[in-house]
């Protein structure tokens, strides 16, 4: 009973940070931090709703999770489980459930992304104006990376024409960075947890703050690069376009508020960055120290 009080702790403190946490402007000052802690606290989050399932189906036990499971397991092999034993499978249904969807996720998108590539090499050409990308020819103003082991960044010729050079550097910088830093390994469990969980809003409202920090960790590194006036620039010409699914657009979200940061948002401290890492990292100890040991 200890671990499931603990456990369901952790749950409730999870459940209550992560609204306030959607909507909070101070971590657009250090998004790749944000991201971390998002990061964290989901996987806090899937442990405790598994572990107090578990905690409270073993509690007849009185022991640690695992020797408990273990001695369950036994039990039910002979057929003498006691009526908690609906709360361990539940436990044991849920794990599996979300494992599933993670895969399933996982094979749709990159389903979806050799398609793109497919057609991609048919109709997309080089051009020196932009190097290491593909240019589509699109009257549009759009750019955007298919993610993978080897990312393609894509423009279309209408973005060719409107940006001028330190834009569209800065651009492809952006673009860049999504496929260097593999932002669609960082989306990819929270779009899991979309699709199993769908009616969830606080799932929903955790999977757009994340999608939002990613861009601004793209914006940050080509800012760095290229200048944050010139990206503002370009980030202004795009329309309303949206990437392909399974890409990643540079002003595919939020464009005004990314702007605003732009502007002269002033970063974290290192101080409260390291703050919030060790928080969350003491988050994700509890449920790990009753699953685990």
């Amino acid at each position: 009973m200890n671990a499931a009080l603990h456990v369901a702790g952790t749950l409730a403190l999870c459940t209550v940070v992560a609204g306030p946490l959607a909507g909070a402007r101070w971590v657009w000052r250090a998004p790749r931090t944000g991201i971390l802690l998002w990061q964290m606290l989901g996987l806090t989050w899937v442990m405790s709703v598994v572990g107090l399932l578990l905690a409270l189906g073993l509690a007849p036990y009185d022991a640690p999770i695992p020797v408990a499971l273990g001695r369950w397991a036994a039990d039910a092999v002979r057929g003498d489980v006691t009526p908690l034993a609906v709360l361990v499978v539940l436990g044991l249904l849920s794990a599996l459930d979300l494992v599933i969807g993670l895969l399933w996720t996982w094979w749709s998108v990159l389903r979806v992304r050799r398609r793109h590539r497919d057609v991609l090499a048919l109709v997309a050409r080089r051009d020196d104006a932009a190097p290491g990308a593909l240019v589509l020819d699109h009257p549009h103003v759009v750019a955007y990376c298919v993610p993978g082991a080897r990312s393609a960044v894509v423009l279309s010729s209408g973005a060719l024409s409107a940006l001028a050079k330190d834009e569209l550097d800065a651009v492809l910088g952006h673009e860049h960075a999504h496929g260097r830093e593999r932002h669609d390994l960082v989306l990819l469990p929270f779009s899991a947890l979309c699709a199993v969980l769908p009616r969830v809003r606080l799932v929903r409202s955790a999977a757009q703050a994340v999608a939002l920090l990613v861009e601004m960790r793209a914006d940050e590194s080509a800012s760095l690069r290229h200048g944050a006036l010139p990206l503002a620039a370009a980030l202004r010409r795009f329309g309303a376009v949206r990437p392909p699914e399974g890409a990643l657009g540079a002003a595919d979200i939020a464009v005004e508020a990314r702007l605003d940061r732009l502007a002269g948002l002033p970063p974290l401290p290192p101080v409260l960055r390291w703050s919030v890492l060790v928080a969350g990292l003491v988050l994700v100890s509890t449920p790990v120290s009753f699953l685990v040991f």
